[in-house]
């Protein structure tokens, strides 16, 4: 399995000199302002298809990703196979780079940008994540997102997303769910809880006690990676102090005592119902004990259904989810995205590649496999298994769709790490609820 894509990417930037809001400005000159041609002026059809203008490619598309193995290399060989089928007298140079939760491919890209040697296009989070390439991105708006009619055909969440300083810089390819709670059915039909019950943290506590007293099962399946701590903490937040209090949070007006009570209830979680490995295992090892029957429940985002879909278990017989208690009327929002260098070295080709990226071919290849949906509102659900159906239509039913904390969306690359930070030196393990609550508050 591998699930790269989704972890959370340290701020590697920095590490090379280039990170912190407005620090990539000084690439500005070798990248033309962060604007290059920028033109690519494709005839495209709207649906991601298009010739170039003659008919001929001139220079070869170069993409960077981390979907390396498992649900997200299936995804991305639909994607990039569904694209060549569309366009087969391009050249198409397909990058996976894998390794450390995107950490590689994040130095990759820092390397390149900074060594004036910009890949064509490369997968990361649009949001917040964005600022970190201050000056360095171009503008597709004309020729990407207006020519393809883009900005009506997508969720307005990634229309907004996708705007960097300079512009439109980025085109979601999909979606992943920040609040769902997945579970092993044989292990909790074995423990005589029903999932569907469950409406606060208080009442998903009490169904971890019983699984731990009536099964042999790890109650809940955790890696405690910062990044997982950080994602866990946010979904909790939103459960116990609601929408209001967790963008208060992420706007930097926090309250001191819903932060700390936040913690207190994922202490008990994390001090008595997790996986005594949880130090020392990633979450893609520990999601096999769902699999396996080894655990109960596990909180991650929707690509661990990649995995099961991957593996052909069984929705609702095999794996199923709720949202985790107290969270039903929310859809806590991630994103992936593909992002536009302004020096660009093949600008047509990858505004043709783009286009096609926010495309109903792209968006349906893709997330078919990926266990995400697609950002596009428009899209037929024929292709998509039943979860995915599900999730589809809370998307457009939900009352709130909070940005996710821990991957990109929320706060900036900088803001992230600080606070992946605190839960490193002071809450994974052993799990200080002081220091942690001062840590949070001093970071936003």
């Amino acid at each position: 399995m591998d699930f790269n894509s989704d972890r959370s990417r340290r701020t590697v930037l920095k590490g090379a000199g280039l990170a912190g809001t407005g620090a990539l400005t000084a690439l500005a000159g070798c990248t033309g302002g962060g604007n290059g041609d920028g033109n690519g002026n494709g005839n495209g059809d709207g649906n991601g298809n298009g010739n170039g203008g003659d008919g001929q490619w001139s220079n070869e598309l170069e993409v960077l990703h981390g979907w390396t193995g498992g649900d997200g290399a299936e995804a991305a060989d639909a994607l990039f196979s569904t694209f060549q089928e569309q366009y087969p007298d391009m050249e198409v140079n397909e990058q996976p780079i894998g390794g450390g939760g995107n950490q590689n491919l994040d130095q990759t890209v820092a390397n390149r940008l900074q060594g004036g040697d910009p890949p064509s296009s490369f997968a990361g989070w649009p949001g917040a994540n964005l600022a970190q390439y201050e000056g360095v991105l171009g503008d597709i708006e004309s020729n990407v997102w207006d020519e393809a009619g883009l900005k009506d055909a997508h969720a307005q969440e990634a229309v907004e997303a996708c705007q960097s300083d300079a512009g439109f810089s980025a085109v979601p390819i999909g979606s992943h769910r920040l609040n769902d709670l997945f579970y092993n059915v044989e292990v909790i039909e074995e423990a005589g809880v029903d999932p569907s019950s469950l409406e606060s943290v208080d009442d998903l506590i009490s169904a971890l006690d019983t699984v731990s007293s009536e099964t042999d099962a790890t109650p809940l399946a955790f890696s405690l990676a910062p990044w997982g701590i950080l994602q866990t903490w946010g979904v909790t937040m939103l459960s116990e102090h609601g929408y209001d209090a967790y963008m208060n949070f992420i706007e930097g007006n926090g309250d001191e005592s819903a932060v700390r009570g936040t913690f207190e209830k994922l202490e008990e979680i994390l001090t008595n119902y997790i996986n005594s490995d949880a130090a020392s295992i990633d979450f893609t090892e520990v999601n096999q004990d769902i699999m396996s029957g080894d655990a109960a429940f596990i909180h991650q985002g929707n690509w661990v259904a990649g995995a099961y879909i991957t593996e052909g278990l069984e929705y609702g017989s095999d794996w199923d989810a709720v949202r985790f208690p107290g969270t039903e009327d929310l859809y806590t929002l991630h994103m992936d995205s593909f992002i536009y260098p302004g020096d660009n070295p093949s600008p047509e080709e990858t505004a043709a590649w783009l286009r096609y990226v926010g495309s109903e071919d792209a968006q349906v290849a893709y997330n078919q496999y990926k266990g995400s949906i697609p950002t596009r509102t428009d899209v037929a659900t024929d292709e998509f298994n039943d979860y995915l159906v599900d999730t589809i239509e809370d998307f457009d039913e939900v009352s709130e769709k909070p940005p996710t904390l821990a991957h990109g969306l929320a706060v900036d690359p900088s803001t992230q790490s600080e606070l992946e930070g605190v839960l490193n030196d002071n809450f994974a393990d052993p799990f200080d609820v002081d220091s942690a609550t001062s840590g949070f508050m001093d970071v936003v």
